[in-house]
């Protein structure tokens, strides 16, 4: 039988609805990991309360501070709001991956996302949450605008299509040239990965076993990793075959980062950006048997004939202009000190829906981590045990992506930095002391159930991997060296 010739202009119906259906999935972790947090990290009694920081943002910015930082919660307050925002995540998030009104979905999913953003202060400051909410208002102009279920194949417009291929572009070539402009001599002599395993913030499992490897392997996936978080981008906008390639060399890369270390919904979000490059005829040759049925063209739905081109085309022009300079200036670092770049860059900042991007612009080169201790005498300290960062030496690391412990996550940065520049570690040390139960819900291991401790205190350690003998020996995966403590034995002002 012969095969049927090549359409002249290829579709890519089925990676599109895959990427719909992949950012669904990211959405409906990012909110429900939010949700089983959010009490002990931004609730009423938690760690930065969000009523307080709307208030505060008030107080000094008026009415500027609804712009700065945009959120539903300056009208319907930041209590139980931050549970209906979640809820309303999940369950949209549900009918955007089953198809019900794609694209109403993604709006409210942009806007719930972008309220639980402004309201969790630090514990939002991670490039993946800006991710989410740039694919979010990209993936808009990709799906049917309809209030129904969407069922047929759909061909997104090609100027739409190029979005999404423009935003993973940014993402990994920005990824690669900031690793380069930083200076870091690690990256540039590929030396950072022979301590990147153990360093990083929460490694998984197998991370322990790639930090055994030899240097020479080590080198050798660094070059890997610059090839193609440098090259493959250039071939998203090429001819199919090497598109094709470039795309499934980034997918590679994503599952080898995830193998290693538990970054949320990052590498899921990446993974389905890159199905977005891959057509049709793609999946009908080769792939487990996928039958990608002929596409519906944008042009065959009267409600996309009339509101979608017109739409598409002056986002598209407001969004590559905008960005285009921002990589630009993490390409050359000295355009980021023009005004104009600086305008525009603060006039769009606070929808978060226009970034930049590069992870581990500079390596860590060791792990200082912070364990916390209580004390009813100031004798007999007790460790705090956090679920998922290291602590207890003897622990195995664990699987926990796509859901991101954001307590653990913030306490690798505040372990980089002195105590003044992280105040609210101070903050977490009161609520423990006063056995604030929002707080201590957080924490896996509580090691005074009955009663709070008298004292507190943070004592600062080097974390390291052990090695292939010391594990055999020990049967611990860490070993650790004290530094300094974070913050000395506090305890509650007595009355």
């Amino acid at each position: 039988m012969e095969r049927a010739p090549r359409p002249s202009t290829p579709s890519f119906a089925t990676g599109n609805r895959l990427f719909v259906r992949v950012l669904a999935a990211a959405h409906l972790f990012a909110f429900a990991s939010i949700w089983i947090q959010a009490n002990g990290l931004i609730g009423p009694s938690g760690i930065l309360p969000a009523g307080r920081f709307f208030a505060a943002a008030h107080e000094q910015l008026g009415n500027e501070a609804w712009y700065e930082v945009p959120s539903l919660c300056w009208i319907f307050g930041a209590g139980r709001f931050i549970d209906l925002l979640c809820a309303a995540g999940i369950a949209l998030s549900v009918l955007l991956f089953v198809g019900y009104a794609p694209a109403l979905c993604l709006a409210l999913l942009w806007v719930c996302y972008l309220s639980l953003s402004g309201a969790g202060q630090i514990f939002f400051d991670f490039q993946w949450d800006a991710l989410l909410l740039e694919t979010t208002l990209i993936a808009f102009f990709v799906v049917p605008w309809k209030l129904g279920r969407w069922k047929e194949p759909y061909d997104p417009p090609r100027l739409a299509r190029f979005l999404v291929w423009w935003l993973l572009f940014r993402l990994m070539f920005l990824s690669g040239i900031v690793k380069l402009t930083s200076g870091d001599l690690a990256w540039r002599h590929l030396t950072a990965l022979t301590v990147h395993y153990q360093t990083q913030p929460l490694p998984t499992p197998l991370a322990w076993y790639a930090q055994q490897l030899p240097e020479w392997f080590q080198v050798a996936s660094c070059a890997v990793m610059f090839a193609i978080e440098l090259a493959a981008p250039f071939l998203i906008p090429m001819p199919r075959k090497f598109r094709h390639a470039g795309a499934l060399s980034i997918v590679f890369l994503q599952v080898m980062i995830a193998l290693t270390g538990n970054y949320a919904f990052f590498n899921l979000l990446g993974i389905g950006l890159c199905l977005a490059c891959l057509d049709d005829e793609w999946w009908r040759e080769r792939h487990w048997g996928v039958e990608a049925p002929m596409a519906v063209g944008a042009g065959q739905s009267p409600l996309v004939v009339r509101f979608k081109p017109t739409a598409v085309r002056w986002f598209a022009a407001f969004s590559v202009g905008i960005t285009f300079f921002e990589a630009m200036a993490a390409v050359w670092p000295g355009v980021a000190a023009s005004p104009m770049v600086r305008f525009v860059a603060n006039a769009v900042g606070p929808s978060r829906s226009f970034n930049d991007y590069g992870l581990f612009a500079v390596m860590t080169p060791e792990r200082p981590e912070l364990i916390i201790e209580g004390s009813d005498d100031g004798r007999d300290w007790r460790e705090y045990g956090l679920p998922y960062k290291p602590g207890d030496l003897a622990r195995r690391p664990a699987w926990v992506a796509p859901h991101q412990p954001r307590l653990d996550w913030q306490l690798w940065f505040a372990a980089l930095g002195p105590p003044e520049s992280n105040p609210w570690v101070g903050t977490v040390c009161e609520l423990l002391l006063r056995g604030d139960p929002a707080v201590l819900g957080l924490f896996s291991r509580n090691p005074f159930p009955l009663h709070p401790p008298l004292y507190i205190r943070v004592v600062r350690y080097r974390y390291e991997f052990t090695t292939a003998e010391e594990k055999k020996r020990t049967g611990n995966w860490w070993r650790r060296t004290p530094l300094d403590f974070f913050i000395t034995p506090v305890s509650l002002p007595t009355t």
